[in-house]
């Protein structure tokens, strides 16, 4: 996003929901402007460009727009104000209650959200990225649903994984551990629908039932996200399944939450928005910097990922020397691990800018 002169802009923040969308209009001096509350048609869109551009020609500023945009719900008004070529930044959540917490009394509405999402762009507007529904933006976005609900999945299975230890103990005793090495294999939950003690109780059988049926239809479902998850990324030429430790599971994650690479200017600002970043923690002659805990967590979550498998057995010799010698120079293995993870950041950032296969030379 380009520097824009914030003594000159009305900074018109918007909490978005499924049904209606509150927005509030802040001079640069954090003053509320205007409020309003419209639905999610392109009729009420049009009422609110008109408000703001009246607003801002009374104030004689410029509106800019921000988006604290949560399951993709504001979409629709982000989308008509592009094609309005009105300036839109999107808000991270986080960013947002960050504010509240400032305040004495934190409290949340829809009103006090929206004037959040303000407060965060007169504060921050240089550094927020700009919202976009750019080709790229919207494969990204496919990936990041089927991810999504991959883990909602995943999550489902371990739930039914816990509850069927209960059951088939019930039913088998500690017999279900030993008879299959994995007690949850396409070819046990097969055998576990078969094989019920004559003297089983008949709503025991039809609980275990149930949920070996759920179980296997779980792990069919989540056979097929995988494929199509593979095919998503084959067709938009994505290489970062080619990096060591970067299957297309940690791939789908990783471009699901930056979607398109040219919001971020450089390496460290997509390190930033992803909570890579150490923050500067000094006072006097001690210098010092500290792991954040801000950011994407999902996306952070996957660089993690990626840096725990190069340095694993069968991961990549560079990256295990990098890690040998940030301890060597007296860093924790903690922090060390930070340290490659922040070098797998411009990896990524340079395979997607470019579209560029995996070197093994350019691990860090």
């Amino acid at each position: 996003m380009p520097t824009i002169d914030r003594s000159k802009t009305l900074f018109i923040g918007v909490d978005v929901h499924k049904e209606t969308h509150t927005a509030v209009g802040l001079s640069p001096f954090g003053e509320k402007i205007f409020e309003m509350t419209i639905g999610n048609e392109r009729d009420d869109f049009r009422s609110l460009m008109f408000r703001s551009h009246t607003e801002a020609k009374r104030q004689k500023l410029v509106p800019h727009f921000g988006l604290e945009d949560v399951k993709s719900y504001g979409e629709r008004l982000a989308s008509f104000l592009l094609e309005e070529k009105e300036p839109v930044v999107a808000i991270a959540p986080i960013l947002v209650d960050r504010e509240r917490k400032r305040t004495a009394h934190p409290e949340k509405s829809d009103s006090l959200d929206a004037r959040g999402v303000a407060l965060v762009m007169i504060q921050k507007i240089d550094t927020l990225p700009a919202h976009t529904v750019s080709e790229e933006e919207q494969k990204a976005k496919q990936i990041r649903e089927l991810s999504v609900d991959r883990e909602w999945l995943v999550k489902e299975q371990t739930r039914l994984k816990n509850l069927l230890h209960t059951l088939l103990h019930r039913v088998h005793n500690n017999e279900y551990q030993k008879t299959f090495k994995d007690p949850f294999g396409k070819r046990a939950i097969e055998h576990w629908m078969r094989s019920f003690p004559k003297t089983c109780d008949p709503i025991l059988k039809s609980r275990t039932t149930r949920a070996l049926k759920r179980l296997r239809d779980l792990r069919e479902d989540l056979s097929v996200i995988k494929d199509e998850i593979e095919q998503l990324l084959e067709a938009n030429d994505q290489t970062l399944t080619t990096a060591t430790g970067c299957g297309p599971i940690i791939a789908a994650q990783i471009i699901g939450e930056i979607g398109d690479i040219s919001k971020f200017k450089s390496p460290g600002a997509l390190a930033k928005y992803a909570g890579c970043a150490p923050r500067q923690h000094s006072s006097g002659k001690t210098t010092r910097w500290r792991k954040t805990r801000s950011g994407n967590r999902r996306l952070n979550r996957a660089f993690h990922q990626m840096a725990l498998v190069q340095i694993s057995r069968h991961g990549s010799d560079r990256a295990k020397e990098y890690f040998i010698k940030k301890i060597s120079e007296g860093k924790s293995k903690s922090q060390a691990l930070v340290c490659l993870r922040r070098q797998i950041v411009n990896i990524v950032w340079n395979m997607m800018k470019h579209k560029t296969e995996y070197r093994t030379e350019a691990t860090v």
